[in-house]
């Protein structure tokens, strides 16, 4: 086993089209997860734009790729998985039967220490060292959209109808709607951007869009056109104005949700929801399986799901001091949120008190 280790832009287009292959082709030997846009070559190159430290390890054995392990690496060898902090599906990509030592390929990387917070399920040698297990649901679609508006009808009776019957008053009180799947125009991912950027500060949440490298990513993401990857802004309009929208990460198989947000003037008619509902039907009609909702329970994501795929957090390491060091620093603030998120009567207070100083700081 052969491991070389590259800069984003020293990746061959040979190389590429073997890890896109291995993607198209993995729901085929039982590793659907594989599929996952946030895995793929131009989320990895698009990062490489964005951040320092993005690295990717090849892996051949007999001369051939077997597997590629996209990471992002800090000077005193501190790895973190590619985009972490947005990406939802992190791991080593790879061709049917393929295994690896985690320690022996972190030292061919130069790694002390790889942490991830959304490693996908399949992958042994760094699961073993997972420090927690996460529900991401998902909308199977891949029967077509009658069939999943059928179950869902049967699974959330009430939620259907509620959701449906709040789209045509939307339209009866604001005019037409009309749904756009993969919006070309930048200015309407602008205004979605500033609708979630809004949503965080209202929520007490951190802004990721006041990250400079975010807003870049996104944007160059939502440029990004290749086959079968593509970034994807999906738009709900009344009246000819959008009153939601969604931008996430497709590939052949799967569409990653990843920022949904909407006008708060519209709230009322959950414009959000209907926007899902809308995507899912589109979805299906262009030969998705699934759509990836992420990490995290919502009740949204309850109402919508048709299954969950589990997600794990925590660190491959060495015998490093480095690595010691990191995972000293790093896990209490994992554990106490994963303890706050976990337990409802720690969440809720918490969330309140978050909202209270959202509200505060959005009026200053």
């Amino acid at each position: 086993m052969d491991i070389s280790v590259y800069h984003p832009g020293e990746l061959t287009a040979a190389d590429r089209a073997a890890w896109t292959a291995m993607q198209s082709k993995a729901h085929l030997h039982g590793s659907e997860e594989l599929a996952n846009p946030f895995l793929s070559p131009e989320f990895a190159l698009a990062v490489g734009h964005c951040r320092r430290g993005v690295r990717i390890a090849v892996i051949r054995e007999g001369g051939e790729p077997a597997a590629f392990f996209p990471f992002q690496r800090s000077a005193a060898g501190v790895g973190r998985a590619v985009g972490l902090g947005v990406s939802d599906a992190q791991g080593l990509v790879h061709r049917p039967g393929f295994t690896w030592d985690a320690k022996k390929l972190l030292r061919a990387c130069g790694l002390a220490v790889w942490e991830f917070d959304h490693l996908v399920a399949g992958q042994p040698p760094f699961q073993e060292s997972a420090t927690g297990a996460f529900a991401s649901p998902v909308m199977d679609v891949d029967q077509g959209w009658d069939v999943y508006l059928r179950e869902l009808r049967a699974r959330s009776p009430k939620f259907t109808r509620t959701t449906l019957a709040k789209e045509r008053k939307l339209e009866r009180d604001a005019g037409p709607v009309r749904y756009v799947h993969d919006e070309r125009d930048p200015a309407v991912l602008r205004t979605l951007m500033t609708w979630k950027s809004a949503q965080y500060r209202r929520t007490g949440r951190s802004d990721r869009f006041a990250h400079e490298w975010i807003t870049r990513l996104v944007t160059r993401l939502f440029h990004t056109r290749s086959e079968p990857f593509a970034g994807i802004l999906s738009v709900l309009y009344a009246d000819g104005r959008p009153v939601a929208a969604h931008f996430g990460l497709r590939t052949e198989r799967v569409l990653a949700c990843w920022f949904p947000a909407y006008d708060p003037r519209y709230a009322k008619y959950s414009p959000g929801l209907v926007l899902h509902l809308r995507m899912a039907e589109a979805a299906a009609a262009d030969g998705i399986a699934y759509l990836d909702l992420g990490r995290g329970r919502k009740e949204y994501k309850d109402s919508l799901r048709t299954r969950e795929l589990q997600v794990y957090e925590g660190w491959a390491t060495r015998r490093h001091p480095v690595a010691i060091g990191h995972r000293a620093r790093r896990a209490p603030v994992r554990a106490l949120r994963n303890l706050v998120v976990s337990r409802p009567e720690l969440f809720e207070p918490a969330d309140r008190i978050l909202k209270r100083m959202g509200k505060i700081r959005s009026r200053s």
